[in-house]
């Protein structure tokens, strides 16, 4: 086999470096991470007032579980978005120089696409699964009326993801079982 044409070798650096077209997309994920943090402190700022209203009777036991939920629901997203910003560039762009930094989570660097994606899916069962919880827990509450069709939709897309998940799951695991993949 001969050399390369330049031709050829050029064309494949280009597309070797196109890969640093996705870094404004990390980018807007870090504006998202800023933004899911102003709702974080907004919801925060809104109930603890209400938990400490003692002259009121402050919340309920659950409309403290509810809130609670909610911040955690809120949480569990800012998880999800580092997990898709850290590994989706470290994965797709370029690893990250941290030498030397202590506080590196150790699954940093060794979250492959595989295990993003069933980090994805499990994150959006947790939230999917809180949101129905809320729906849930909202039921036979004054004034709160009960939209049968948009809690059986929740319920089909929530066992949707489920169901999505372990096939992920199943998949990878019999991608991992064979010798060429």
């Amino acid at each position: 086999m001969g050399v390369k044409p330049r031709l050829e070798t050029a064309f494949e650096r280009g597309l070797f470096m196109s890969r640093w077209l996705m870094a404004p997309f990390y980018a807007g994920l870090v504006l998202a991470l800023f933004m899911l943090l102003a709702v974080f402190a907004k919801e925060l700022i809104y109930y603890v007032p209400k938990a400490l209203n003692f002259s009121t009777g402050g919340l309920t036991s659950n409309d403290a579980i509810l809130a609670v939920l909610t911040l955690v629901d809120l949480s569990l997203a800012g998880n999800l978005l580092l997990i898709v910003m850290f590994s989706g560039y470290e994965n797709f762009v370029s690893k990250l120089d941290l030498d030397g930094e202590t506080d590196r989570p150790p699954w940093m660097g060794t979250v492959d696409f595989s295990g993003l994606k069933m980090k994805l899916i499990a994150s959006i069962v947790a939230i999917s699964g809180i949101q129905l919880l809320k729906t849930f827990m909202n039921i036979g509450k004054v004034g709160y009326e009960l939209n049968q069709v948009e809690a059986m939709w929740g319920v089909i897309i929530h066992l949707t993801f489920v169901a999505s998940g372990v096939l992920l799951a199943l998949m990878d695991w019999l991608t991992a079982k064979t010798d060429k993949h």
